[in-house]
């Protein structure tokens, strides 16, 4: 195959999915208390959902949407999940069809991708590249991490927050949430996580989770330790809340914690996923590190106040 025939392979490739995917990708505009703003957004059913980043709409009620076939909608918040940057919208008219959902597990690094949205108010903006990384963690506004983050370096600016990361199938695979630097984009994947957030925002229209109240790091363990739980790493408590639930069951700065209701802790990460509505008001054995021994303890999660 010559070079001619794998550009104009790619280019057939890139021209598909953007045929397939703008249609159903609008320009929103939001306006709040806080100020106007806006972003990118994409029809996820048939009944009119769709789909955007949660700081994109943070603290409106309503926004506007546009598409490339000139339709307008007025556009209801019906959820946000700041934790895992997402929104979910219901528009108020008839949008376009919906996207195709992919899985972002099955991504590979060096695998096509393209980005579909609005940056800096340029409607109907694509731009392609390949999968840098898979499994970043993301920092978000409330000092949680969004793990399984896409790393792409597919073109990002202001504006394609809420946009589609779709594979060469045209099927969405992530939701365009960040910037990090010049030829580096993050996003959300779409994977078994988070269309249960996704699911849960649109039919309750927020995601209830637990709190232990602790701030930790992770760590390399001494060697024993290591041995003796089969982990190189652990988490090691940095910070306990006054009269959180870890405080009340007696969890000190500076414990090791080594299993979260009888699943084995390595990060903070490990913690938040079993920090799920289940967990709320339920008691659950935490084993830590203490002194050169393990100490047991129960604690029973609050749900978690966003606010």
């Amino acid at each position: 195959m010559s070079g001619d025939d794998i550009l104009d392979a790619y280019s057939r490739t890139v021209v598909a999915v953007a045929e397939t995917v703008l249609p159903a990708v609008a320009s929103i505009t939001v306006r709040s208390a806080r100020g106007g703003g806006s972003g990118s957004a994409s029809v996820i059913t048939d009944d009119g959902f769709l789909l955007t980043s949660a700081h994109v709409v943070d603290a409106a009620r309503t926004a506007e949407a546009s598409f490339s076939d000139g339709t307008t909608v007025a556009l209801d918040v019906v959820g946000r999940d700041s934790l895992s940057d997402l929104a979910v919208l219901h528009a108020r008219g008839s949008v376009p069809a919906p996207l195709q959902f992919g899985d972002a597990a099955r991504l590979r690094v060096g695998q096509l991708v393209v980005a579909l949205g609005n940056p800096l108010g340029l409607a109907g903006s694509v731009t392609a590249g390949i999968v840098s990384a898979l499994g970043r963690s993301l920092p978000t506004q409330t000092g949680r991490v969004i793990d399984e983050v896409i790393q792409t370096d597919a073109a990002l600016n202001p504006g394609n927050s809420g946009g589609v990361l779709a594979d060469s199938s045209g099927r969405m695979v992530g939701v365009n949430t960040a910037v990090a630097g010049i030829g580096l984009g993050l996003a959300v994947p779409i994977n078994a996580t988070t269309r249960e957030i996704i699911t849960t925002l649109m039919t309750k229209g927020r995601v209830r989770r637990a709190w232990l109240g602790i701030a930790g790091a992770k760590i390399t363990l001494a060697p024993e330790l290591a041995a003796r739980i089969g982990s190189p790493t652990g988490l090691q408590v940095a910070g306990v809340s006054p009269n959180s639930p870890a405080e009340l069951a007696g969890i000190h700065r500076g414990d090791i914690v080594v299993e979260l209701d009888h699943a084995r802790v390595v990060s903070t990460t490990a913690v938040q996923k079993l920090m799920v509505e289940g967990a709320i008001d339920r008691p659950i054995e935490m084993t830590v590190w203490r002194n050169g021994a393990l100490v047991d303890a129960i604690v029973v999660p609050r749900e978690l106040d966003e606010n």
